[in-house]
């Protein structure tokens, strides 16, 4: 049988052979061993701008929180938008693996922050890396909120069931 994988050709060929003459054994440690999985992530603020002679400033304010920024136009009539996100918003892992996300803070001061139920508060600052590690015990969407920017600084871990 040939199989595409990302524009590679697999073969898949002797398998009957040596299925019947390797016999593999896999011990606990060896599958704690592959039950890990490191995530990276940064904390960020995408933004943006123009001048009120281009794009008028927004009538409309943007929703509370601290997650969202709209600064009124400057003296030179410039006006800029920013969000603060996790990037990337959305992980996925496996329910039962030990994970570790490390976090960097690249916008923001200070991002106090939480991934209940499987951390129950975390810091993540700028320039510095945050590291995270437990155990993904059960499958779910769970949220990580940064309760200094919200609405917008929401991100999502997907634990996929076993």
């Amino acid at each position: 049988m040939r199989y595409r994988i990302l524009g590679g050709t697999l073969l898949l060929a002797a398998v009957s052979l040596l299925a019947g003459a390797v016999a593999v054994s896999v011990r606990p440690a060896q599958v704690e061993a592959q039950a890990t999985r490191t995530i990276y992530m940064a904390a960020v603020e995408p933004k943006g701008g123009t001048a009120v002679s281009s794009e008028p400033f927004p009538a409309a304010a943007l929703p509370a929180g601290g997650g969202y920024v709209l600064r009124a136009p400057d003296s030179t009539g410039r006006w800029e938008v920013s969000t603060y996100q996790w990037q990337p918003g959305f992980v996925v892992a496996r329910e039962g693996e030990q994970v570790t996300l490390e976090i960097v803070g690249i916008n923001g001061a200070e991002h106090i922050s939480a991934l209940p139920p499987f951390v129950q508060t975390f810091t993540v600052k700028r320039g510095q890396i945050t590291r995270l590690t437990f155990n993904a015990g059960r499958a779910g969407i769970f949220p990580i909120i940064c309760v200094s920017h919200q609405p917008s600084m929401t991100g999502y871990l997907v634990v996929l069931p076993r």
